[in-house]
């Protein structure tokens, strides 16, 4: 058919993973067959080499009027104020009393902090790691959908709309590893992309050289006991638990991938009594407060160059 010649023209196969058992052979490095698994997911992405600066917001007296250039120069160049194009002037509404306020001056938010993050974050993506049935997708999609200019990418979605097979099927004929080679193809094509919110494997820290693209953006460990784990995803067909001891499964893998884990740089422990808006709340206000603790480099540069007094810095 038309559309069977169109796929198979992007698939420049080579470095093709060959599926005997299903008799198909499936390819997601080519970044053309990528675009065309993200248009069938419905997403509407902005590559990395877009010039991105988040649009300008006058609410609730949140976002301060950019000033103008002011064409100050510094040992005979010119100097321009990375603020005048990078700042938003957008703040941390949890530290913000005015934003803390409702109409009738009772304690609820003006505005949801969640719309706020989008200019905090200045395009950079979000990754959510942490053990299968931990909430990634979901929590994921919540915050996506409140934040407004985010797009949740789901890695486990892409690999099945990209391969045409279910995970548990990719495990059965390739095995781990072949499945963990298509994981990471697909980290290499996410990466490229901004504002999103990714959703990715448990499994997708064990390799080394998954975390250079994951640090591109601020990683967030979703962590939840594997006593809570096995309740929420009890009688599925995870392919890591089809054993006599799932929870046991579960702990280990746990315990094998913590360090691993722990290299993230947000982490929200979620107890058993605690929903997805609740969790998604919690990742919200510590993704605040980690930007407000890890200022860009030029915000340093330029408190440092204030602190030595130089006077053309202002």
């Amino acid at each position: 058919s038309h559309k069977t010649k169109k796929k198979h023209q992007y698939l420049s196969i080579t470095d093709t993973m060959s599926c005997s058992k299903h008799k198909s052979s499936f390819l997601v490095r080519d970044r053309r067959l990528f675009s065309l698994v993200l248009l069938a997911c419905g997403h509407h992405l902005i590559k990395e080499s877009s010039a991105f600066v988040p649009s300008l917001h006058s609410q609730h007296g949140v976002v301060r009027q950019q000033p103008a250039s002011t064409g100050i120069f510094a040992g005979g160049f010119e100097w321009e104020d990375p603020a005048e194009a990078f700042d938003q002037g957008v703040e941390n509404p949890f530290k913000n009393p005015d934003l803390m306020k409702g109409k009738d001056g009772d304690e609820e938010m003006v505005i949801d902090p969640a719309r706020l993050l989008g200019p905090r974050l200045q395009g950079s993506n979000l990754y959510f790691i942490g053990m299968m049935g931990s909430g990634k997708t979901s929590v994921g999609d919540i915050i996506a959908r409140r934040m407004g200019n985010y797009n949740l990418l789901d890695t486990d979605e892409i690999i099945e709309k990209a391969t045409s097979m279910s995970i548990p099927q990719i495990f059965e004929a390739e095995g781990e590893e072949g499945f963990r080679n298509v994981e990471s193809q697909i980290l290499d094509s996410v990466h490229a992309y901004v504002r999103c919110v990714v959703s990715t494997g448990g499994g997708i820290v064990c390799r080394l050289n998954n975390w250079s693209k994951l640090q591109t953006g601020i990683v967030v460990w979703i962590d939840v006991d594997p006593e809570v784990i096995i309740k929420r995803i009890e009688g599925t067909d995870r392919p890591l638990l089809q054993n006599d001891d799932p929870l046991q499964t579960l702990k280990d893998l746990l315990e094998e991938r913590r360090p691993r884990y722990m290299q993230a740089d947000v982490r929200v422990k979620v107890t058993e009594d605690m929903d997805e808006e609740m969790v998604a709340n919690t990742i919200v206000k510590d993704l605040h407060n980690f930007i407000d603790d890890n200022p860009p480099a030029w915000k340093k540069a330029k408190a440092q160059a204030q602190v030595d007094g130089l006077d053309w810095v202002q």
